[in-house]
């Protein structure tokens, strides 16, 4: 199943008193498999000091950023998080084109740093479309990245939305034939480096296009009944079927012992239908327990979860720019 996304979200930066407000009641109690994704788009932004003294405060751990900003990573030097670094999209075609350039990069941003922050994974881009003409580099991108880091223990990944996967119920999701070109030889690089895919899910983009069929408590992912019935599965709320849909695609790809990790999620706080301060801290007091116990596909194991919430404008002003299919 796949749409074009019906209006915008508009997410304001949030200062530091309504993260806070957010963030009061569940990190003390989070099992260590629940992050942040540290934005740095937006006027006023408090400094990286200030944001790494907040994050330490609430029990934070685990953090995404998005670019190797040199002020951000000097400022988590010696706090022991555990860190997501993204190689930005524009740097993908060349890094793929030159093994030293990769090196180079990777003396910038990990090896300057690496005695005093603990680089957990290396994101090759973010939501690459295979229509994006940085599609055919990413692989060749991630290659020379992890030679670069292979004496270092860093896994590396690239990180894909929900754009490219259909099929409902849960456990018929698969890549659309499209995105499978993409990621098939993606996919089989995890699978030989054992490294997980990163993949950012939003019940929200699903609401606002389904909003006739999808009610705002499974989307919210409100403790209730069941909503969808899937063989021996059953689902009571849109986070764990679309990433059983994730699960159930990579398994059709012979790629079923890849790790999933939610690289984003998260609800926006205005500027949207049923976009507001209360129902994004309902989205996220609701996934924190959700994610501690894993999904009907995969019971055995927590899923780690990296929150979008702090400091980012996800779609501004120009809506196109940020037009999408999900499930």
């Amino acid at each position: 199943m796949s749409h074009h996304r019906s209006s915008c979200l508009a997410s304001i930066p949030l200062l530091l008193i309504i993260l806070s407000f957010l963030l009061a009641s569940f990190f003390d109690r989070a099992a260590g498999q629940i992050g942040v994704c540290y934005g740095r788009i937006g006027n006023n932004l408090p400094r990286p000091a200030d944001v790494v003294a907040f994050y330490q405060q609430r029990n934070i751990q685990l953090v995404r950023l998005y670019n190797p900003d040199q002020e951000v990573l000097t400022a988590l030097d010696g706090s022991n998080f555990e860190l997501i670094l993204d190689v930005p999209n524009s740097d993908i075609q060349r890094i793929a084109n030159d093994s030293t350039e990769a090196g180079i990069w990777v003396a910038n941003n990990v090896r300057n740093y690496i005695k005093g922050v603990r680089f957990r994974y290396i994101s090759v881009g973010n939501e690459v479309q295979p229509s994006d003409t940085a599609a055919s580099f990413v692989l060749p991108a991630m290659r020379n990245i992890e030679r670069a880091v292979s004496d270092l223990g860093i896994k590396v990944s690239t990180t894909i939305d929900t754009r490219g996967i259909s099929g409902f119920p849960p456990s018929r999701g698969l890549f659309t034939p499209n995105f499978r070109i993409f990621i098939d030889p993606v996919l089989s690089f995890l699978v030989s480096k054992k490294s997980p895919l990163l993949v950012n899910i939003y019940t929200y983009f699903t609401y606002i296009n389904y909003i006739r069929d999808v009610s705002l408590e499974y989307a919210l992912l409100t403790p209730n009944k069941t909503v969808v019935n899937d063989g021996s599965n059953s689902y009571g709320n849109l986070f764990l079927a679309l990433l059983d849909t994730m699960y159930a695609a990579l398994e059709e790809s012979r790629a079923g012992a890849v790790k999933i990790v939610v690289s984003e999620s998260g609800w926006p706080t205005a500027g949207g239908t049923a976009a507001s301060v209360d129902n994004a801290r309902t989205y996220v007091n609701n996934l924190i327990q959700i994610v501690k116990t894993g999904s009907p596909r995969r019971p055995e194991r927590a899923i780690e979860t990296y929150l979008l919430l702090d400091f980012d404008i996800k779609l501004v002003n120009n809506c196109s720019d940020f037009s999408r299919s999900r499930l």
